[in-house]
């Protein structure tokens, strides 16, 4: 077979995750694809319920209901997350000296399907296209990707190396079996650098979303200003970044799809006066002990309005979240600090 990095960088390549039995993962698959149609029909019937009564609930009950949705997806998704933690290879304590030595733990696994027939979120797809750039590069991964986190101002972004000496370092934390908050147990995430492997910090996060932004938006602004820097990107490559690539999934918003290393939402509305989804792109993380997210909104420029004023690029919103207790649930809640900030912005 052959796999490219486009199949690796979307996750159709067939490598593996963490589990290694392919009947456990398509078991699971079914389970989650179950529960989204009962979602969908319950859903359903409930807006046919309300059109048919005629009647408006309140905004205290909307509220409660709102509430009680969502914490209702938060605890399934902690349950999932929870149950995904309880694979040995999380936590493996062996130290790698390269990203090509660290291919060793999956390369004589079998492919799950044939690439690009399916999709699988998969941690080695990124070690295999870290080895990749590994060699591409001439250089060792880490300091491939620490010049580049100089490049973009990220000074904190580091390897999280548990010899290292790194200031500010946060403690992680786990709930144990007994529901007890406890520390988290003691990893090494040399085998799994470009999967789940750096430290970072919110302020990072900022510059690294800043960067992609302008990058996406500063083609659109060339014509009204010749001084502008370009972004650390071309226009074009961000924006097949952020492309949704066919057969995908994102298992923390329904509403997307799976592009390159991103999760992307496509502006849509299917009916007058209803429900409309906003463009945006985001990524989260799970480690032992620590969640993550960093999304991405951008603003939706009025071309008649950009030589109008003084405007330049980054244009839009960027949230991210940092939290240092396992399997947190934190997309939606990025999601709906965006839409306030936006809203803000809008009513000024």
């Amino acid at each position: 077979v052959t796999i490219t990095t486009r199949l690796l960088v979307s996750h159709l390549s067939g490598i593996r995750h963490y589990e290694k039995d392919i009947a456990k993962v398509k078991e699971e698959k079914e389970k989650a694809n179950r529960a989204l149609k009962l979602t969908k029909s319950h859903q359903d019937k409930e807006q046919k319920e309300k059109e048919g009564k005629g009647t408006e609930k309140t905004d205290c009950v909307k509220q409660k209901k709102e509430h009680d949705s969502e914490t209702k997806s938060r605890h399934s998704k902690l349950g999932r997350n929870d149950k995904e933690f309880l694979q040995e290879e999380y936590y493996l304590k062996e130290k790698f000296e390269s990203v090509i030595e660290s291919l060793k733990i999956f390369k004589n696994d079998p492919l799950f399907f044939k690439p690009g027939d399916q999709f699988l979120y998969s941690t080695y797809g990124f070690t295999l296209l870290s080895a990749v750039v590994e060699r591409a590069s001439g250089q060792k991964f880490t300091d491939y990707m620490l010049k580049m986190f100089r490049d973009l101002d990220m000074l904190s972004t580091v390897l999280d190396d548990n010899e290292a000496m790194i200031y500010n370092r946060a403690r992680c934390y786990i709930y144990n079996k007994k529901g007890r908050l406890v520390n988290a147990p003691y990893v090494d995430n040399s085998y799994k650098w470009a999967g789940g492997g750096f430290l970072s910090s919110v302020g990072d996060l900022l510059k690294f979303g800043n960067a992609l932004l302008y990058s996406y938006q500063a083609g659109q602004f060339k014509n009204r200003n010749s001084k502008l820097l370009p972004g650390y990107l071309k226009p074009g490559t961000v924006a097949m970044m952020w492309t949704p690539v066919p057969k995908t999934e994102v298992s923390w918003d329904r509403d997307g799809k799976y592009a390159m290393a991103w999760a992307v939402v496509e502006k849509k509305q299917q009916y007058g006066c209803c429900r409309q989804q906003r463009h945006y792109a985001s990524h989260t993380g799970g480690a032992v002990g620590a969640s993550s997210v960093l999304l991405i909104l951008p603003e939706e420029l009025d071309p008649r309005a950009l030589g109008t004023g003084p405007v330049a690029p980054p244009r839009g919103v960027i949230v991210t979240i940092i939290c240092n207790m396992q399997s947190v649930s934190l997309n939606s809640t990025a999601l709906k600090i965006a839409r306030e900030f936006e809203k803000e912005k809008q009513a000024q």
